[in-house]
């Protein structure tokens, strides 16, 4: 008969998710992630596997903290203003709290290699798709962009975004909010 969990199995992959957004993929052990989480490696084998699990359950919990920015932008009638407003909401969502801590997503993708982490990878760009299909979504708003030049604003967003997640932790709120504002005069 399987053992009944004695752990919530959101707050502990909650307070891993914050492990791994605080000290990276690469350098997150599975003794860290023990004590964080306040379960025993055999717990954490047994729910999630390994590391990888874990960071995996981690993303999908990154994904619905983010979710309450994310719909905002998928039922936004305001084709680039509700675009901008993504990037400034994300802003506040990356440097809350004392530590400037950035995009989980992307903190990762700067760390991992694909051919050593392919699921982890997979799950990632999965995330990042989302993400610029909304993009395409509010682009195509504007009926006089071609398709191409949706495509193209998207790809560029997509950048803009990543490189403000960076810049996130380590300028100032006016400099970032310099940075979205340079961002859209060129949409």
């Amino acid at each position: 008969m399987a053992r009944k969990k004695q752990y919530n199995e959101e707050e502990v992959i909650k307070k891993a998710m914050s492990l791994f957004w605080r000290n990276g993929y690469e350098a997150t052990t599975v003794r860290m992630l023990e004590k964080e989480m306040g379960i025993n490696q055999f717990s954490i084998y047994a729910s999630f596997k390994n590391k990888q699990g874990v960071f995996l359950e981690s993303v999908k919990y990154y994904k619905k903290q983010l979710n309450s920015i994310k719909d905002k932008l998928k039922n936004s009638n305001n084709g680039v203003v509700g675009i901008k407003e993504y990037f400034y909401n994300f802003i506040t969502f990356s440097t809350e709290g004392q530590i400037r801590k950035g995009c989980l997503v992307t903190n990762t993708v700067n760390e991992v290699k694909e051919e050593e982490e392919p699921e982890v990878m997979v799950e990632l760009k999965k995330f990042a798709n989302e993400i610029r299909d909304l993009f395409v979504s509010n682009l195509k708003q504007d009926d006089k962009k071609s398709n191409s030049l949706v495509q193209q604003q998207a790809d560029y967003l997509m950048n803009a975004i990543l490189g403000l997640s960076i810049a996130s932790k380590m300028f100032t709120k006016e400099q970032l909010d310099n940075i979205i504002e340079v961002t859209f005069t060129n949409l």
